[in-house]
């Protein structure tokens, strides 16, 4: 096992296009774990290996490593930025101690870059900040390291400060030792003295950074007025409380496709990241446990990966105790016990056996668990502690598939419902109503992914379709005095039921209500449920549109029976054909479902988020701007919302987000109306 204190685990976070897995591969490079720097746009890194993640040039799901820096143990986990693929980021950021957040010197910090800053932010974890692609064109430093403060709200300190950008990028200074780096071919570095037209900006910039550090600290302040200056050691000992406490902010910079800023950005995250045995203690369902090699054993289980070979892989992280290799545990959630062969590290899709046993920090993959899934904790023999799962982001598109050939149905759903073990983000479900094969997912690009996967891996086509918007039916206006009568005589038994009822309109949300009014025995007690279930089934299949009728109130007050031809089934259809006769004689209308969307853009395009949301039937019903960010909410229909996430990327170049869940139902307007009826006459007729 190796040394606690100095091992490190951290997940880097960022944007969609930071470049965050070429930080994480030139950081590989760095410590020697491979001999080639890989490139997202060749699809030769280490850490994007599936076919998909190779097609699209970006992570679909979070990546592992682990290596030696200087001696020192680190564990590596790299997060997807796009928003269609972090639904789970709250899982990885669990896992780490400690988080290097990569920002892109062209963008600087954009609208996700605060959603993703929120979520480290939640699990209180230490962080650091590397500023990247300050080689591109259009790098602006200034920009992107202003943006910490002003629109993440974080006190950041400047321990890299850039010479040159863009092309002419060409090294750093260390703001702590007032040595300027420059850097040469393939990343290596001499020392010198920092160039003097940048040298008054350095000096400005390092009594800031010194400034920061005393203010996070009222020893180091009060040392810091009566001395006028701090010690190297203080200066280090006061940065890394604060980083600790989530005060202070580190920001390093450089260019990871050129190799410039690794070993800085390694060293960084060596001196200031926490170690395991600083993580504060983990809280459980019924008490918390240290983050310490002597407590209990305890690993919580973050992530799932299906191995073309191996199987099933769990991923984790030790949280307290030793896992040792070829041991039984017990998985909490269910009680059940497992085997534990061999503990394996990951690089990538490569893996090495360990033969130590791992203890706090650790991320380790286990081989064929048979009832452990993401988000359970595994623990020693007869202990029952539980880790509080984090919080999964809401799911915001559906999708209904179905098999290119017929009676493929049950094959798309098995071949789907694999990929859920691994991405906790997808749910799978059937429509009653339709009978559709629904996937919800966190975008259309994470729907269009996962379907790609499934028909990779079980050689299964399979065709996405937009689901059908759930409309509903209800009363605007009631019948009175509605008669269903059934007669039936075709030699022998015949049937024969009669039925009197009354409906009215119900307020929204109060649903199905049936009254018996009988009285004298004109219907005997054991056929009126059939009249109640004759109705209710009517209703479910619609009258209008083939939507569920809601909201209305059935009263049965009269009806005739005879005493041999009467029966169940003749009162079922009795009051199924009553009900029809009230939809015809009374007034019924369509309703749509509403949802309330909260859409969050950069202030610049809050005017063209709103026009379209206008042009969508939407209702805005405010906005709020904070940093640069405006949040607006509105009411739109849900029909008017199944393709949104496609149309809002386009508007805002990405950099915009959106949630939205339902709320209420509406009466549609005529136009919509006799376009559902046209479409659902179709379908049947079909």
């Amino acid at each position: 096992m190796s040394d606690l204190n100095t091992q490190r685990t951290y997940a880097i976070v960022g944007h969609g296009g930071s470049g965050k897995t070429s930080v994480a591969e030139m950081l590989l490079y760095k410590a020697g774990v491979v001999n080639r720097l890989g490139k997202v746009e060749e699809g030769n890194t280490v850490l994007d290996y599936e076919p998909e993640e190779i097609k699209r040039r970006g992570s679909i799901q979070p990546g592992f490593a682990n290596f030696k820096w200087n001696k020192n143990q680190h564990f590596l986990i790299d997060t997807p930025g796009a928003s269609n693929f972090n639904g789970d980021l709250s899982f990885s950021v669990k896992a780490a101690d400690g988080a290097v957040l990569v920002v892109d010197a062209v963008d600087g910090v954009k609208p996700l870059t605060r959603k993703i800053w929120g979520r480290v932010t939640d699990a209180e974890l230490p962080s650091i900040v590397f500023i990247n692609k300050m080689d591109r064109d259009r790098a602006d430093f200034d920009s992107a390291f202003n943006g910490l403060s002003e629109m993440l709200g974080m006190r950041p300190v400047l321990l890299y400060y850039p010479i040159g950008s863009k092309e002419d990028f060409r090294g750093v200074v260390d703001m702590l030792s007032g040595k300027a780096i420059m850097f040469g071919e393939n990343g290596e570095t001499t020392e010198g003295d920092i160039p003097a037209d940048i040298a008054d900006e350095v000096e400005t910039m390092r009594e800031t950074m010194i400034e920061n550090i005393a203010e996070s600290d009222e020893e180091l302040m009060e040392l810091y007025f009566e001395e006028g200056e701090l010690t190297p050691d203080q200066i280090t000992q006061g940065l890394k409380a604060g980083v600790l406490s989530g005060e202070l902010v580190p920001v390093a910079v450089g260019s990871a496709l050129e190799n410039k800023g690794g070993k800085e950005l390694l060293d960084t995250i060596q001196t200031l990241l926490p170690s395991p045995l600083e993580h504060k203690p983990w809280q459980g369902e019924d008490g918390e446990r240290a983050s310490s090699p002597d407590e209990p054993l305890s690993c919580f289980v973050f992530k799932t990966i299906a191995d073309p070979f191996a199987g099933q892989l769990t991923v984790v992280r030790v949280c307290s105790g030793t896992l040792q290799p070829d041991s039984m545990i017990t998985n909490s959630a269910s009680g059940e016990k497992e085997r534990i062969g061999q503990l394996h590290l990951m690089n990538g899709k490569e893996q090495t056996a360990s033969k130590t046993p791992m203890g706090p920090g650790s991320i380790v993959t286990l081989a064929k668990l048979k009832g452990t899934h993401t988000g359970d904790t595994l623990v020693s023999e007869k202990d029952d502690f539980k880790i509080v799962k984090p919080e999964l982001a809401p799911q915001l598109i559906t999708y209904a598939l179905a098999p290119a050939e017929k009676g493929d149905e049950d094959k798309v759903f098995a071949a789907v419902a694999k990929l859920l073990e691994e991405d906790i983000t997808l749910t799978l479900s059937r429509d009653e109503e339709s009978s559709d094969v629904l996937l919800s997912g966190m975008g259309q690009n994470h729907i269009e992914v996962s379907v790609e996967r499934a028909k990779r891996r079980s050689k299964v086509d399979i065709v996405l379709k937009t689901p059908k918007v759930p409309y509903r039916e209800t009363f605007k206006v009631g019948a009175q005095e509605v008669q269903g009568r059934h007669k039936k005589q075709s030699g022998g038994r015949g049937q024969f039921g009669d039925c009197w009822i009354n409906v009215e309109p119900q307020p929204a949300g109060t649903g199905y209500v049936f009254e018996d009014k009988i009285v004298g025995g004109a219907i005997p007690r054991q056929f009126i449920p059939a009249v109640d279930k004759g109705i209710q089934e009517t209703a479910q299949r619609g009258v209008l549109a083939g939507y569920p009728v809601i909201d209305f109130k059935v009263t049965l007050y009269d009806g005739s029976y005879h005493n041999v031809d009467s029966s169940e089934m003749a009162f079922k259809v009795a009051g199924s054909l009553a009900f029809k006769k009230a939809a015809e004689k009374g007034k019924v209308a369509l309703l749509e479902p509403v949802m309330t969307v909260t859409v969050a853009v950069p202030d610049s395009f809050m005017g063209d988020v709103i026009g379209d949301l206008s042009s969508r039937r939407g209702k805005v019903l405010g906005s709020e701007s904070q940093s640069g960010v405006t949040e607006v909410k509105a009411h739109v229909p849900m029909a008017e919302m199944l393709k949104y996430a496609p149309s809002l990327n386009a508007m805002t170049g990405g950099q915009g987000t959106f949630f939205m869940e339902f709320d209420h139902y509406e009466e549609c307007p005529p136009n919509i109306t006799d376009q559902v009826i046209a479409e659902n006459k179709k379908d049947e007729e079909e």
